[in-house]
């Protein structure tokens, strides 16, 4: 069965008359403005599928942004904290560590205390032996009673009295040493009690604020994770978008060369009946080939280059390994690349992996087609540029992620993505 073609470049028919001037020789017609239209209109659904994704995607972005500066800003605040308390516990810390001096130096007048005490306790020992054991009071009036004369009496009472308010002194410093000994050791060990309860709280504090920031930091991490992925798809969408928008271009340049062409039949055919009521000759058409140093098939496609068939589509070990999106053909020299059927080129630009690349939008019996053209080393066709089967389109080179001179060529069924997911085997459909 006869297929029926709708390309992307049109021209008028062989034999009809003259060409439009640019306009490629070879030509099938299109299926109808309305059916360029509508494809316009489907492709046109596509964006706007995908500019809902893309605002949904830069929301996500906001909401992620919104959620950092929180996350970011909690960090911030347990920094602060956590160089408060750090500032306390060093603070505490020093304050413990005058303590335990002043703590070394009671322990030092303790020392001191205790020598007093000893001495004071040799001295009333003294006492006891001469009068606490014997009695006490009993021994002191027997001193008295043996006063030989009034006059040794008052001097014994003097002594006597003496005696007795320096061993009451004695006890008194005594007892008031073991006070002040024991008050303030009590102080000094509350406040080191206190001190130390203190830096125990703290110490848990900050090991409260160092678990809460791990957790913020790992929330960080996970959001910046986030980010990037959504980052990912927001590149890849709007890279879906702009082959869409070349695609619609690409499109609309289709209709706008059938109207063209639709015009140009009429006048045509307005001036062979003319030229034929007035029994004139018509003018002879002509029309220029395309270039092209390779025999172009029959069909609705043919071969994109000369050369070796040198990797096929489907993975493969070499090369880094992966899946392979298209073939590769290899030919040394100036080799020449046409296309490989009838089009418009949506996109004709210089990618990092692709090298100098050129693609080209087919519509077949209603049906949108891709074809892929990288690693050129030269590119002889623009943007929305009608081609037609076999005219060249550039030359084979080794740009971009390339290992020798070699053209990577890919067929797509619908319009190229980052994702591939159109890509078919272009092996019995593309004579290769």
């Amino acid at each position: 069965m006869k297929k029926t073609i709708m390309i992307l470049s049109m021209a008028v028919t062989v034999g009809l008359g003259t060409a439009l001037t640019g306009f490629p020789d070879r030509i099938a017609m299109a299926e109808s403005i309305g059916e360029l239209e509508k494809k316009s209109k489907e492709i046109q659904n596509k964006k706007e599928g995908i500019q809902n994704e893309l605002n949904q995607t830069e929301a996500q972005l906001n909401e992620i942004s919104a959620e950092k500066a929180q996350v970011n800003a909690e960090i911030n605040r347990i920094d602060l904290a956590i160089g408060d308390t750090t500032a306390k516990i060093t603070e505490k810390n020093q304050q413990i560590e005058e303590k335990n001096i002043e703590i070394t130096q009671l322990n030092k007048e303790i020392d001191v205390l205790v020598e007093r005490i000893k001495a004071r306790n040799e001295v009333l020992k003294d006492r006891a032996r001469s009068y606490q054991e014997s009695g006490g009071m009993v021994s002191y009036i027997e001193v008295l009673v043996g006063a030989e004369s009034f006059s040794d009496f008052i001097d014994r009472v003097g002594a006597v009295a003496v005696i007795l308010e320096a061993d009451q002194d004695i006890l008194a410093e005594h007892n008031a040493d073991k006070e002040a000994l024991e008050q303030k050791q009590a102080q000094v060990e509350k406040e080191l009690s206190e001190l130390e309860a203190m830096r125990a709280e703290l110490a848990k504090l900050q090991a409260d604020l160092n678990v809460q920031k791990e957790e913020k930091n790992q929330l960080m991490a996970s959001l910046l994770q986030e980010e990037a992925q959504v980052n990912e798809l927001k590149m890849s969408l709007e890279e879906q978008n702009e082959n869409l928008a070349a695609q619609d271009s690409a499109v609309q340049k289709a209709i706008e060369l059938e109207q063209q062409r639709q015009a140009e039949l009429k006048r045509q055919r307005e001036a062979a009946a003319q030229a034929a009521a007035a029994q004139a000759s018509g003018p002879s058409g002509s029309s220029s080939s395309a270039v092209s140093t390779i025999p172009v098939s029959d069909g609705t496609f043919t071969r994109p280059a000369a050369g070796t068939l040198t990797s096929g589509f489907g993975w493969r070990s070499f090369n880094g390994g992966g899946f392979h999106y298209g073939v590769d053909i290899a030919k040394g020299g100036s080799v020449p690349i046409v296309a490989a059927a009838d089009g418009v080129v949506s996109r004709s630009y210089s990618s990092s992996s692709y090298g100098e690349t050129i693609m080209i939008t087919h519509i077949i019996d209603g049906q949108t087609y891709t074809t892929v053209y990288a690693h050129l080393s030269s590119r002889s066709v623009g943007n929305l540029t009608a081609v037609s089967k076999g005219q060249v389109i550039g030359y084979m080179g080794n740009t971009g992620d390339s290992y020798g001179q070699h053209l990577h060529f890919e067929l797509h069924r619908g319009a190229w993505n980052a994702a591939k997911s159109n890509a078919i085997n272009p092996v019995g459909i593309v004579p290769l």
